[in-house]
């Protein structure tokens, strides 16, 4: 049953004879139009409607006065945010039209973007509505992830129990031909399997949320390393393909590709009203969600230890915020990078370690976010045939 298209599929079949709609890649295709689609008919009102009621970001909430007055000189200050809301409308939209909601995978993927988006919107929510507040404290954050995640990979788990199918829980490195982990054998291996996706999706959904800081760069990285996950997704789908790549085939995670498709083409919507100069900002309403999915497909496609090389963009920033923050607090006051996350300090010092001659103008580091995003894909694609 494909969603929303079953009927459709019926009486075409019926009709005359047409099966286009059982093509995998015809309803990729459609799924990307679609959410493409959406994303800019419901973008404007959207759009209208945050800007009209004052839902802007609050630039002042930062421990950076030059980033603040690059913000404020910009015009970011009067920049509507939660434009997640209706790109994550879009893509759970075109997902339940066009994808088989009998599988158990794509089914877990809606539950982990209203889930994660869920705690994205309530963070949002807080920060604009009520005065002085920071939205959700990082704990609270981070709950409110980890029952949305480990409900969807325990109940992934509990899936591969019940049906037998102990692989589905196998974890496989990169470069090494034959071998696996096989944590779905035992049940300590389920509960290490359980502990390492919820290590996966949760910390590519705070990289992502990290990551959203400038006019274009998550939507459009996301883009890029989504198209790559969902390639990875088809492959390990298709028996003929898995056995010539010799990777590990999982027929349910085909389906996966077509949610792959309406990432991208929601994304693509999206980033038609947030290229710079923005005319909306994603939020937390968006960032976290579409993190967690873009890992959630790393995992149905086994290629969670690839995913740091697929979204290198992204754990770089999650990276440089980490170590900035450890080692601020255990030095006294001393800095690794000039600012993080890392584009923060290239926009302000024009460096990453050190002061550069000039700060980088915004629009040069996003278009070179981009070309790393892409090199890191097509190096991640490679992998397949090295296997």
């Amino acid at each position: 049953m494909f969603g929303g298209t079953r009927v459709i599929a019926d009486l075409l079949r019926n009709l005359f004879e047409y099966a286009a709609l059982d093509s995998l890649s015809f309803r990729a295709a459609m799924a990307a139009f679609t959410a493409f689609a959406l994303a800019i008919v419901l973008g404007a009102p959207v759009i209208r409607w945050l800007r009209n009621h004052r839902v802007g970001e609050n630039t002042d909430k930062t421990d950076a006065p030059e980033l603040a007055q690059l913000a404020r000189e910009a015009g970011k200050d009067k920049t509507p945010t939660m434009g997640g809301s209706f790109l994550i409308g879009s893509l759970m939209t075109s997902v339940v039209f066009w994808c088989d909601l009998g599988n158990v995978q794509v089914v877990l993927a809606l539950i982990l973007l209203a889930g994660l988006g869920a705690v994205g919107f309530v963070d949002d929510y807080l920060k604009l509505t009520v005065a002085g507040s920071s939205g959700l404290s990082a704990r609270a954050k981070l709950v409110g992830q980890t029952i949305a995640v480990l409900f969807v990979v325990g109940g992934f788990a509990w899936y591969a129990h019940a049906s037998g199918r102990f692989s589905l829980l196998d974890v496989y490195p990169p470069f090494l031909k034959d071998f696996r982990l096989p944590l779905g054998d035992t049940l300590l291996g389920t509960a290490a399997f359980v502990a390492f996706g919820w290590l996966v999706i949760a910390g590519t959904s705070n990289a992502t949320n990290i990551t959203d800081g400038m006019d274009g760069l998550l939507a459009g990285c996301v883009i890029l390393s989504g198209s790559a996950l969902a390639i990875f997704c088809y492959v390990t789908g298709r028996s003929d393909w898995s056995f010539y790549l010799e990777v590990p085939y999982i027929p349910e995670a085909a389906e996966m590709a077509v949610v792959g498709a309406a990432l991208v083409g929601s994304c693509l919507g999206f980033l038609w009203y947030n290229s710079h100069p923005a005319e909306v900002f994603m939020g937390d309403s968006g960032s976290l969600p579409i993190g967690g999915l873009l890992a959630w497909m790393a995992v149905v496609a086994k290629q969670e230890l690839v995913l740091p090389l697929l979204g290198f963009v992204f754990f770089a920033e999650l990276g440089s915020s980490a170590l900035q923050t450890f080692w601020y607090r255990r030095s006294g006051g001393k800095r690794i990078f000039t600012m993080a996350p890392i584009h923060h300090g290239l926009q302000t010092k024009g460096g990453i370690f050190r002061p550069g001659k000039r700060p980088w103008p915004e629009t040069k580091i996003v278009t070179r976010a981009y070309i790393v995003a892409a090199v890191c894909a097509m190096a991640s694609l490679a992998l397949l045939k090295v296997r």
